[in-house]
């Protein structure tokens, strides 16, 4: 999830068919989808794991997913404690619902395992890292053969035929910053920039995978801290807009803009991929390991221009200037696109392919719920107008 600001001085205003995508607009979409899709798992029956006989979650798979990192230590070793505990109890893992949770009498077992070894480890770092690495293998295991790897959609609704891949211009690369808890969530929406833009322009990091953040940080010491940018509304740091940040004028201000050819200076934009519950622990992370890293926890925010989304109408947020992960990727660059520095490089082109993927999504996750007799309306979170 992403949000607008109204909190920095100079916000770049855009009109309205850019603060809402066209192909997004409620009136464009067939009957009934005047409010929120609900997730497409809330209710699925239970499903056996499909492990190989070593326990192993093979490098192969772990790509196939999403992630271009090494296969995650962590993740491995929860998936052989798991096998190990299958084995001694004699008890087959099932999983069920949104997030392949476990179900049934392994789950009690389970349960009481993994909490006594999250006990047992005192550093809080280690402790986290165990967390995340569980999420992530239980997700996993539950989806073998139940999702489609690039699309996490139930296979038998795989919308992989409808995508259509872009190029994102090279001066860009978006980071996906995902919370374990959103990894292979149906629903996701961050998923859709690494399907259309490809995983070296849209690169997926896992929230406390060590691999994950190795990879994205070794990729910004590369860059330099002045080309790393994160999609978030910071209060209690410097946030500025995309005139603030990128409408140079002057000479002076020419000579500081980034070497757009030279691939090491590519703008690396961090999108925070998690509810807003998660997104503060996201960011506050992201401060820590910049000041690990470079000497100083500021990390500069990019604001966009405030304006209600329609995916409001199709899946409510807390609050009108919050939005998801795609509608915020396509609002960035229909905005840089406005701007002089900018406008050569078919951004907009770039916003329509994520918004035509956005569309494709949110056509598939209803088609389910109709198919399976579910309501594709939900109560409506706000209900005060919008300017």
């Amino acid at each position: 999830m992403v949000s607008t600001s109204s909190r920095a001085a100079c916000t770049l205003k855009f009109c309205s068919s850019l603060a809402i995508p066209s192909k997004t607009h409620v009136h464009s979409r067939p009957r009934g989808l005047n409010t929120a899709l609900m997730s497409s798992s809330s209710s699925t029956p239970p499903r056996e794991a499909s492990v190989s006989d070593d326990g192993q979650i093979t490098l192969q798979e772990w790509q196939g997913w999403g992630p271009v990192s090494p296969l995650p230590a962590k993740v491995n070793q929860v998936v052989e404690d798991l096998k190990l505990l299958e084995r001694n109890i004699e008890a087959q893992m099932s999983f069920g619902g949104i997030g392949g949770k476990l179900k049934g009498g392994f789950k009690i077992q389970e349960d009481k395992k993994h909490r006594a070894t999250y006990q047992a480890l005192g550093d809080s770092e280690k402790k986290f890292e165990f967390y995340a690495a569980r999420q992530i293998a239980c997700r996993l295991l539950g989806s073998r053969g139940y999702l489609c790897q690039k699309c996490w959609l139930a296979l038998e609704d795989c919308m992989c035929s409808k995508i259509k891949p872009s190029a994102l211009w090279q001066g860009i690369r978006f980071w996906v910053y995902m919370h374990p808890k959103d990894f292979l969530r149906q629903n996701n929406t961050g998923k859709l920039l690494w399907q259309v833009f490809g995983v070296q322009s849209a690169t997926l990091c896992l929230f406390g995978i060590a691999e994950d953040e190795e990879l994205m940080w070794d990729a910004f010491n590369l860059a330099g801290k002045s080309n790393v940018w994160c999609l978030y509304p910071n209060p209690n740091a410097v946030t500025v807009s995309n005139q603030d940040t990128f409408g140079y004028e002057s000479s002076t201000d020419l000579a500081c803009l980034p070497m757009m050819t030279n691939r090491d200076k590519t703008l690396n934009i961090i999108l925070i991929d998690g509810t807003w519950s998660n997104s503060a622990a996201m960011f506050r992370r992201l401060k820590e390991q910049a000041k690990s890293g470079w000497g100083e926890e500021y990390l500069p925010s990019i604001s966009l221009a405030t304006g209600a989304s329609a995916m409001h109408k199709l899946r409510p947020q807390p609050s009108w200037d919050r939005t998801c992960t795609a509608a915020a990727a396509i609002a960035l660059l229909s905005e840089l696109q406005l701007l002089p520095k900018f406008s050569s490089y078919g951004l907009d082109e770039q916003a329509t392919a994520l918004e035509d993927g956005l569309v494709v999504l949110l056509e598939a996750l209803t088609a389910r719920r109709l198919r399976m007799g579910r309501s594709i309306t939900r109560k409506t979170r706000h209900k005060g107008d919008i300017c």
